[in-house]
């Protein structure tokens, strides 16, 4: 995702966001993470992908 954003392409960064947010959630309803940070980290990186407009 990171790569996709500092090349500027949009469709490919939101696809990133996708997959990670999914990685995220499966990640905290195993247990693995705390479900709030699952949440702080797809708010951070939805955060770099909603700014590539800006």
């Amino acid at each position: 995702m990171d790569q996709a954003v500092a090349a500027g392409d949009k469709a490919a960064a939101g696809e990133a966001l996708k997959v990670a947010s999914r990685k995220l959630d499966k990640a905290a309803s195993k247990g693995i993470i705390h479900k709030n940070q699952a949440a702080n980290r797809k708010s951070g990186i939805a955060a770099r992908v909603n700014g590539m407009d800006a």
